[in-house]
């Protein structure tokens, strides 16, 4: 149980709308803004108030991409990439403990 513990002790992924930011942005690397209100189907004001939450953990880092206008884009950390994966193996541990208990 004391994966179940570590699970439980990470508040920036905890957070499902957060977790999904990291997923999707995992195997991506950067995506913008927009497409991630998309994906996610949250509220602008909502992804950013998440994403400000994973900026402070040092997960993204979020920035100005000038194109036809200014847009905003949001990159996955190498700490962040870390952090998930290890998030994702921590929860495979605990799924797997409760689908084969010993």
């Amino acid at each position: 149980m004391e994966a179940l513990r570590e699970l439980s002790r990470n508040h920036v992924l905890g957070n499902p709308v957060r977790l999904g930011v990291m997923l999707y942005l995992l195997p991506r690397g950067r995506v913008l803004f927009k497409e991630l209100l998309g994906v996610l189907e949250v509220t602008p004001g909502n992804l950013d108030s998440h994403l400000k939450a994973l900026e402070k953990a040092g997960y993204v880092e979020t920035y100005k991409v000038f194109a036809d206008r200014p847009r905003t884009a949001v990159r996955i950390t190498e700490k962040g990439a870390q952090e998930t994966s290890k998030y994702l193996r921590t929860l495979r541990t605990v799924l797997n403990q409760f689908n084969h208990p010993t």
